[in-house]
Formats: C-alpha cells, structure tokens, sequence
C-alpha cells in the first residue's frame, strides 16, 4: 500500500488530533503517503485534500477540535455525491482509507466500502460513547471530565444558596456522559434516556435529597424522555415551590478542550493500529478498545448495533443518595 487517505467527519472530539497525528507518523515510518481530505466527505466530494508531512502534525496532540476539519454532508446520501468523491480518490491514487467518527461516519464508510472497493478502517470519535464495539471513544473521557469541571464549580454556588440545580449534558440517544458524570460528580440524581423518567418519583428524591443538605445536583442527558433541562425543572417546580431551582445548559463545551490522556494514548494507539491493519489487507472494520487491548469488529456490526450503558449505575446511585 502506497497512499492512505484519513479523514474527520461528523461531530468533533477531543483526541481527533492525536488519532490523525498517529495515523501520519505511522504512514510516513512504514514509508506509505498520507492524505489528509479536509471537511469529511463534503472535502472528499468538493476535492479538497493533501499530502501530508510531519510538520503537518508537529506539536498538535495537545489540541481539541480536528486540523483537518468536519462537516454533516447531506450530498455524500446520494449516489452522484458519492461518485465525486470516487472519482476525487481514484484520481490522488489512494489504496486504503481511515475515516474517525461516529455513526454517520461508518455508514458513510460501509457504503463507499461498497461502491469503490477500498479498504477501509474506522476508529470511534465521538464524545458520546455510544459506538458498538468499544468500551470508549475517543473523546468521551475528556468530555467527562469537562462536565465534572463545570458541576464541581456549580455545586459551589448552588451550596451557598441551597439551591437545586438541574444541569443538561449532551446525550440525544445515549446517556453515557450523564450517568458517568454523575457518579464522578456525586450528582443525587441523573435522568438518561435509557430510563423512563418518573416525575411524582423525581418530586420525591429532591424533597428527600435535601433534608439536611446544602445543595443538590441533577444531571440530565438532552435526550431524556420527559424534555431538556429546562423542562423538566418546570415540570417539578409546582411540586416544590419552597424550593429554589435553576438550571444549566453545558452546551457545546463539552465538545472542546485539551484530551485528557486517556484520549491522547487511545487516539495514538488506536490511529497506528488502523494503519496496521490496512498494510495486513484487513477492510471494513472498526477499531475498539475492551480493558487496554486493541479489538475490532465489522463496520456493519458497528452501525447496526448500539452501544447502551450500564443501568446497574443507577442502582449505585440511588444506593450512596439513601440515607
């Protein structure tokens, strides 16, 4: 193999850096061209791309965000968008491709994989944890940390002014970031997609929560059944009117910031991988992490299936709030 291309796409997270960093030192130590495509498939469609060097990678694993940019590309859904960025691919002689991403990455992979015939490798970026096959994407450490940061300052004022604070994490369609951030932030209580929110029982823990406590934290995932954190908070306030409630939006911050250094090391071990694994002939597949050793599993597995956290947290919770 002579020309590997990479690429970013969807929703960015911390360690994409360290991920395309690893991927170029490895191509350039094994002597095989690196070709960095900015803006995921829109730059594959529009042909926007480029050799890469070291210097391109020089002193950029500290960084969030991706050097090579992202973008969400409703062309690449069609066959004649697909067909630019064929033709774009053919024509820079490219034999292997890395793509980092979530969901909509790998499917866009899994169907290109199909329409031209080339290798492809996928390693999981996003801050959300939800890829099947891996306990932990590359982002997803870093992004808790962020929302422990961020509730750890909350609880400080929300303490001074005994106050019940319902902070909303990112999480559409998994409450990974929720539930992990609220054992780490010893949250009284997390509401997560995978369960069914109980109102009357929600009323129940706050009024139980602050007995003899200065402050409570209630971490909610943006895609919880019952609303956003907003919602939620309005939707209890009848209940509680001798309460004082906020609430707190984190927002696209949990996206950005320096990757801790789970994610710098899972970034760098799995992007060598994935070069590995193309000069070996493997395709379409995806690359995960079980414990500290490097698995995979096919990209159709991976998009098919979906990755749901432990509920038995849950339990751990309410076990530590019981008084």
């Amino acid at each position: 193999m002579k020309k590997i291309a990479l690429l970013t796409s969807g929703g960015d997270s911390p360690g994409m850096n360290a991920a395309i960093r690893s991927i170029v030192k490895t191509c350039l130590n094994k002597k095989i061209v690196p070709f960095g495509i900015f803006d995921g498939y829109q730059g594959m469609i529009d042909g926007r791309g480029k050799n890469m060097k070291y210097s391109d990678v020089d002193n950029i694993i500290q960084y969030g965000g991706t050097i090579l940019g992202s973008a969400r590309c409703k062309e690449f859904l069609e066959i004649e968008g697909r067909q630019k960025a064929i033709k774009f691919l053919k024509e820079n002689e490219v034999e292997g491709l890395i793509v980092i991403g979530g969901d909509g990455t790998f499917t866009g992979a899994k169907i290109l994989g199909q329409e031209m015939n080339i290798p492809i490798i996928g390693l999981p970026g996003t801050i959300d944890n939800d890829i099947y096959g891996t306990d932990y994407t590359i982002g997803f450490d870093t992004a808790l940390n962020t929302v422990i940061s961020a509730v750890d300052k909350i609880r400080d004022t929300a303490s001074s002014h005994h106050r019940v604070f319902f902070v909303e994490v990112m999480g559409r369609d998994a409450g990974f970031i929720a539930l992990y951030s609220a054992i780490a932030s010893g949250a009284e209580s997390v509401l997560i997609p995978e369960e069914i929110t109980d109102i009357p029982r929600l009323v129940e823990n706050i009024k139980n929560q602050n007995k003899g406590r200065r402050s409570t934290i209630i971490l909610v995932a943006e895609g919880d059944d019952e609303g956003h954190a907003l919602d939620i908070m309005n939707k209890v306030r009848p209940f509680l009117l001798e309460y004082d409630l906020r609430h707190s939006v984190l927002g696209h911050m949990q996206r950005g910031g320096s990757p801790s250094v789970q994610d710098r090391i899972l970034a760098t071990r799995m992007g060598n991988y994935a070069v590995d694994l193309l000069i070996e002939n493997n395709s379409n597949i995806t690359i995960g992490v079980r414990g500290t050793e490097l698995i995979t599993c096919s990209i159709a597995e991976a998009i098919k299936e979906h990755a749901s956290p432990d509920l038995a947290y849950l339990k751990l919770i309410e076990t530590l709030r019981t008084k």
